[in-house]
């Protein structure tokens, strides 16, 4: 191998490397920057699938579907909280002391509940939930701890199961 190259080669893994290392500080300063924590006195609003309301939530039922049949919800879905610094409509409020957001599923405890601590981070919805395959329900944002003051955040879903 030449000389040339292989000083063309080396150039080329270092851009490479440069490229990747800015890519990675540029990641941590935004997600730094994005950290916005959950403090008592503030609105907010919860979303599921990146819906405020009337979200549909994809279930894994297969085939014709029973009245009160359940099952879990598919992979790659999501609940987010976002404060709202101008409130139009009745969002939740995290109260006199709210500092975290715990998200409520309706159905059996299968798993723990989703606790928010910042806002603007979206948390998976957990593939192990028992939840309904058809029908429509509610999901609560619940400020914690509470106080007379707080107000939960409800999102309104239909479960829909996929053939």
């Amino acid at each position: 191998m030449s000389r040339l190259t292989a000083l063309a080669r080396s150039g080329r893994k270092l851009a490479v490397a440069g490229t990747v290392m800015t890519a990675v500080a540029a990641a941590t300063v935004g997600t730094a920057a994005a950290a916005d924590p959950i403090t008592p006195k503030q609105y907010f609003e919860g979303f599921v699938n990146g819906a405020p309301a009337n979200a549909t939530i994809q279930m894994g039922c297969f085939g014709p579907v029973s009245p009160g049949e359940t099952g879990h919800p598919l992979a790659g879905q999501t609940v987010a909280v976002q404060r709202v610094v101008d409130p139009v409509v009745r969002p939740g409020y995290t109260g006199s002391a709210g500092t975290t957001i715990a998200v409520g599923f309706p159905g059996p405890a299968t798993t723990s509940p989703l606790v928010f601590t910042s806002y603007g981070t979206p948390l998976a919805i957990p593939t192990s939930l028992v939840l309904p395959c058809s029908g429509s329900a509610t999901v609560v944002f619940s400020p914690r701890p509470t106080s007379p003051t707080a107000r939960n955040a409800i999102v309104t879903v239909t479960y829909v199961g996929q053939p």
